[in-house]
């Protein structure tokens, strides 16, 4: 197993990441806030530029499918289609997911790491959100270690909102973890966290804020001694 990014390392990273797409789409259109007009995978390609910086950087993937991230964390390479099929996952791909850097012998070796879902313009809690969490745990729950690679996985976004605005940031930020924790409350062996959320505000034009909300397997080791 060779050397891989800490959790902070990485999430410090993705709010980097977001942080450097804001300066750059405001220097490029000098829309001082609305970053959720940008581009597709905007986010997506600085959050990537930011990890692929680190020492010992992982292996980035984008838009990897949920069979081929199984594929390359479940102990079995074709247990995938029974644990989709167990968990309820359908076909789908995740924003960006991050493997194992080594020299690969054939293409069917690889070992994911980190999941993320990377979402710009969130402002309120929607379904499409809550079923990119759900998704997210049903891929990192397990009962041993052992049963997945999948150290955790995130979601992380960029919020913005006008002056004009009756609920600011800090209540829909709230609102949003709350949402996401009643979704990794109700699996067994998960829990979660929250890092960023810092309140960006731009006179009399808006106020935004990076977030990631960071989802994890818990273990009981002394589960049935």
């Amino acid at each position: 197993m060779t050397n891989f990014p800490t959790q902070e390392e990485i999430v410090n990273s993705v709010i980097k990441g977001i942080i450097t797409a804001k300066n750059n789409f405001t220097f490029w259109t000098a829309d001082e806030l609305y970053l959720s007009y940008a581009p597709p995978k905007f986010l997506t390609i600085h959050i990537s530029q930011e990890i692929a910086k680190l020492e010992n950087a992982p292996e980035l993937f984008i838009d990897a499918t949920v069979a081929d991230i199984l594929r390359c964390s479940l102990p079995s390479r074709d247990a995938f289609r029974d644990f989709m099929k167990q968990k309820y996952l359908t076909q789908d791909t995740l924003c960006l997911t991050l493997d194992e850097r080594f020299p690969h012998k054939s293409d069917n070796d690889s070992i994911s790491r980190v999941i993320m879902s990377i979402k710009n313009g969130v402002r309120n809690v929607k379904e499409e959100y809550k079923s990119e969490i759900e998704k997210m745990c049903k891929m990192i729950e397990r009962e041993k270690p052992s049963d997945s690679t999948l150290d955790y996985g995130i979601f992380a976004f960029y919020l913005d909102i006008s002056n004009s605005a009756r609920k600011k940031s800090e209540q829909r930020i709230q609102e949003i973890i709350e949402s996401f924790d009643k979704i990794v409350n109700s699996f067994e062996n998960l829990k979660s966290k929250f890092k960023g959320g810092d309140i960006n505000i731009i006179p009399n034009i808006g106020e935004w804020a990076v977030g990631c909300y960071i989802i994890e397997p818990t273990f009981n080791l002394n589960k049935g001694e």
